[in-house]
């Protein structure tokens, strides 16, 4: 039987499971096609696979359907602000095979209502997103801090920042980075504010289906290859120059220069320079959909590199 290798190519194009839309992470643009950090990373998956980023076919998927659908094989793999867990890795039978981004689940409230701590909240309606981890997180936190709320389950982003804007919920919540990019959409963002507290962690990243150990490395070492590329000083403006050759040894197996990496997973010897020169490294990913000059605004934080206090961190090339 064909692996998801094989039948990627076949097909022509990456099935990739993605928000329904988020701002930054994942969003159709004014022309109907999708943007973003997660969806950048489909397009270095089908970069890496069939040497042209944009052979994605997308296929967006709710909380409750994201599993179902990847598992079901409508996707090839899963790049949608999805936090690893010991029962969805476990029990969904999924094989996460990354962490590109580190996250932490938070509270937004409108200024007006006066509030300073999530544990102030005491009776608050809460809009959230079902078949996620912030459900249970939610319960644990409110149960923990002996307080109560009334929640208002939501399908989709979407509908979460309509109910929060009409007044239907104080509050709503998700992961800080998805606070900040509904945030960034509102007539007056500065009317609402992200509470201080962070009640979990929540290591967001690709997920593929058990059971295809050549198709988990490729999705890894994608991702894995887009932070080394940033450590090491690869761009999306001097991939093509530094492919010629250079003194780094490492560099050079990672542009396919020296040595071909690429053929252990299937790939071609550029694999490496086809997913840099389409989106770039990790950090300019990064910067150009969610970082500090973008509306979303967000600081690098923990997804800062390793070098720089962070915990973006990759195993080596070699």
């Amino acid at each position: 039987s064909a692996g998801t290798l094989e039948d990627v190519r076949a097909r022509g194009e990456l099935r990739c499971v993605v928000s329904t839309g988020i701002p930054g992470f994942a969003y159709t643009d004014s022309a109907g096609v999708y943007q973003g950090f997660d969806a950048d990373f489909c397009r270095a998956t089908a970069a890496a696979v069939l040497g042209d980023a944009n052979k994605v076919k997308w296929v967006p998927a709710t909380g409750k359907t994201r599993f179902t659908v990847l598992n079901s094989g409508e996707g090839d793999v899963l790049w949608r602000n999805t936090t690893m867990t010991y029962v969805r890795d476990v029990d969904v039978k999924l094989t996460f095979v990354g962490i590109n981004y580190y996250d932490g689940q938070g509270f937004m409230v409108p200024k007006s209502l006066g509030v300073k701590s999530a544990k102030e909240l005491n009776g608050a309606t809460v809009c959230i997103q079902t078949g996620t981890t912030t459900e249970l997180n939610l319960s644990d936190f409110f149960r923990a801090n002996k307080i109560k709320y009334e929640p208002v389950p939501i399908e989709t982003n979407d509908e979460a920042r309509t109910n929060y804007l009409a007044g239907r919920c104080d509050v709503y919540t998700t992961d800080a980075s998805g606070l900040a990019a509904t945030r960034a959409t509102f007539p007056t963002p500065k009317d609402h504010i992200i509470l201080p507290e962070i009640i979990s962690k929540e290591p967001l990243g690709p997920a593929v289906r058990q059971g295809d150990d050549t198709w988990a490395d490729i999705v890894r070492w994608t991702y894995n290859a887009t932070v080394a590329a940033e450590e090491l000083g690869i761009t999306k403006a001097n991939v093509a120059e530094l492919q010629k050759g250079t003194n780094n040894p490492e560099i050079n197996r990672m542009l396919g220069t020296e040595g071909d990496l690429g053929a252990m997973l299937g790939l071609n010897k550029d694999w490496v320079v086809k997913i840099v020169g389409s989106v770039g490294n990790y950090g300019e990913i990064f910067n150009r959909h969610i970082g500090v000059d973008t509306p979303i605004g967000l600081e690098r934080g923990l997804n800062a590199l390793w070098t720089n206090g962070g915990l973006q961190y990759t195993a080596p090339f070699r």
